[in-house]
């Protein structure tokens, strides 16, 4: 019988742990590294040991208590492969329980309400829950995927700026601005993508975001395709009698101000982030008895 239950929120950008008793009450929480599955697995379990273990110690509990304490993972690529099998041999831990990231996502924003949720970050995905029963759509990744997420803007932008830069559309001040970010060197900005990281891309996000307030069309240009690519997907996974939509991300605020009116009548603010959810579903797996909460 477990005392502890370890949650993890497992992303491209970071690694979030959280220690809960076995009632979903949160001892203690710690931020360490990142976690995308996409990863080599090493690293990922350094981002995982990292973080457990600070949350640990905020909870006035040493390391060696890993090795007693089962952990729950919400990881972003989760549902591409079966790499889990190589990452949980590399953790100290009794028990391991694999979700993709979006299910702590939802289940952190909805609790156990039926709806949608859509994360827009540095990556995108979609998951609805009817009935219980669950359905995702999107999350394949940056290379293939991720439609209207912050990598995806970033490299659509340097795409664009370049094209401006051969003459082939027009120069806007976005334009202008990213390429003087290279050097006026178009090869600096070939150069870039050599290393690049989805993260790396989407830190031109905001500058779209900027100028597109501004007015610019090429801003502006971008910000529509990517409005496109979110109401498709809505219209793929809203189903109908749906009630609850949450979007979730640092573009969230973003894309929810310029929603079709079918789905902007659905937004609700999340009840929660994805750690709680995370925790939730923690205590559930492990200690079923509780049927804990999960309080942040």
């Amino acid at each position: 019988m477990y005392d502890y239950v370890i949650a993890i929120d497992g992303g491209g950008t970071s690694c979030r742990a959280a220690l809960a008793d076995r009632n979903g009450r949160v001892l203690g929480r710690a931020m360490r590294g990142a976690a995308n599955i996409f990863s080599r697995a090493d690293a990922i379990a350094q981002s995982i040991l990292a973080a457990s273990n600070a949350a640990l110690a905020e909870a006035g509990l040493g390391a060696e208590a890993l090795s007693e304490i089962p952990a729950f993972f919400g990881l972003a690529g989760l549902n591409v492969g079966m790499r889990q099998e190589t990452l949980a041999a590399q953790l100290p831990f009794p028990e391991t329980r694999f979700v993709h990231d979006g299910l702590i996502a939802l289940q952190g924003a909805l609790g156990d309400a039926d709806g949608v949720i859509a994360i827009l970050g540095t990556g995108s995905a979609y998951v609805a829950r009817e009935k219980a029963k669950l359905r995702s759509i999107g999350g394949w990744g940056f290379m293939i995927g991720d439609q209207a997420s912050g990598a995806v803007l970033g490299r659509t932008l340097l795409a664009e700026t370049l094209l401006a830069n051969d003459g082939i559309h027009p120069q806007t001040e976005l334009s202008r601005t990213v390429m003087e970010r290279f050097g006026g060197n178009p090869e600096n900005a070939v150069e870039f993508t050599v290393t690049a990281k989805p993260a790396d891309y989407g830190a031109y996000a905001p500058m779209i975001l900027e100028f597109a307030e501004r007015g610019d069309p090429l801003a502006g240009k971008i910000l529509d395709a990517a409005l496109r690519d979110v109401t498709d997907a809505l219209d793929a996974v809203v189903f109908p009698g749906c009630t609850k939509l949450c979007l979730l991300g640092g573009l969230a605020p973003h894309y929810g101000k310029r929603l079709l009116p079918r789905h902007r009548s659905l937004l609700h603010e999340a009840e929660g982030d994805a750690l709680t959810g995370a925790v939730q579903l923690a205590v559930r797996a492990f200690i079923p008895q509780t049927h804990g909460a999960g309080q942040e």
